[in-house]
């Protein structure tokens, strides 16, 4: 349908009538989760939270909202991802602020968060601090921080970009008064001991990365996707470091890729590390994995 033809079809309509043209149009696209990402591409567009899409659904939408639809719809179509378009991200329980140039927050980590949770409770005691390697826009530090209220944590990524988004999500969350951000790779700017170490590290074997879906090899960041030739550098080096600042009885979790599970456990029983536990995404993947000091 011509653009002008678009625009005032939804103009005047109905939001549930410009739902459902929005869905059939990303449908036809043949894109992931197109209910839902038209439902969030019309709640950005008109300015308005679920609760008021579905109580104001025979709301009429304005002519600025239906341009705003039309583009938003524009760019999902074009491969940019929803999160990326509306500049944030539902993680855990929290709305989380996504930027360019840092990884966007995916529910598969998710399983990441459930882990660290079960096994930090398994030591008997809530962690007192928190570390997040290579923490990116800061979800997993938020996310723990919100369930330990009584936790302090400390984030560290390479990227400068990555560490402005993890201090801004922490402050969005209201959890800036209880954690820092640092600079640098790995542990080398860490310092002090730790119950609980939490990474989602680069895992992609490099030359795959070409090949992966467009919403993320065009749009997340090739430093926080690139492990290496096999997609394990990280884990190397994350193993090693962990030991030096685990604390007696803490517990670090990490999340791998597809088919790593077992290499990501060779690994880091190869530094003294022993499994004592896992968890899998929504889709039923071995996805995290914890270790203790042997």
């Amino acid at each position: 349908m011509p653009r002008d033809s678009a625009l005032a079809t939804l103009q005047g309509g109905s939001r549930d009538e410009a739902l459902a043209s929005g869905r059939s149009r990303l449908r036809a696209a043949g894109v992931e989760a197109a209910d839902e990402d038209a439902r969030l591409l019309l709640q950005g567009a008109c300015g308005v939270d679920r609760l008021a899409m579905v109580i104001g659904g025979d709301l009429p939408v304005s002519g600025d909202e239906a341009r705003r639809f039309l583009e938003f719809l524009d760019r999902r179509v074009g491969g940019e991802p929803a999160s990326r378009i509306l500049g944030r991200r539902a993680f855990w329980t929290l709305d989380l602020e996504v930027r360019p140039g840092v990884l966007d927050p995916r529910g598969d980590t998710e399983a990441l968060v459930r882990l660290a949770l079960r096994v930090a409770l398994q030591a008997g005691q809530t962690p007192r601090r928190i570390l997040d390697l290579g923490c990116g826009s800061g979800a997993l530090l938020c996310a723990l921080l919100s369930e330990f209220p009584a936790a302090s944590g400390v984030g560290v990524d390479v990227s400068e970009g990555a560490c402005a988004a993890a201090i801004a999500n922490l402050a969005l969350c209201g959890l800036d008064g209880r954690a820092s951000v640092v600079r640098g790779h790995w542990f080398d700017q860490v310092e002090g001991a730790f119950d609980l170490i939490v990474s989602n590290p680069p895992y992609i074997p490099a030359g795959e990365i070409d090949a992966l879906d467009r919403e993320v090899r065009d749009h997340d960041p090739r430093l926080a996707l690139d492990g290496g030739e096999d997609g394990l550098d990280a884990y190397r080096e994350i193993f090693v470091g962990a030991r030096r600042v685990l604390a007696p009885g803490g517990a670090i979790a990490v999340e791998f890729g597809l088919g790593q599970a077992a290499d990501v456990a060779r690994l880091a029983r190869d530094r003294g590390l022993q499994k004592v536990d896992s968890e899998q995404d929504l889709g039923r993947r071995d996805r995290a994995a914890a270790f203790r000091v042997e």
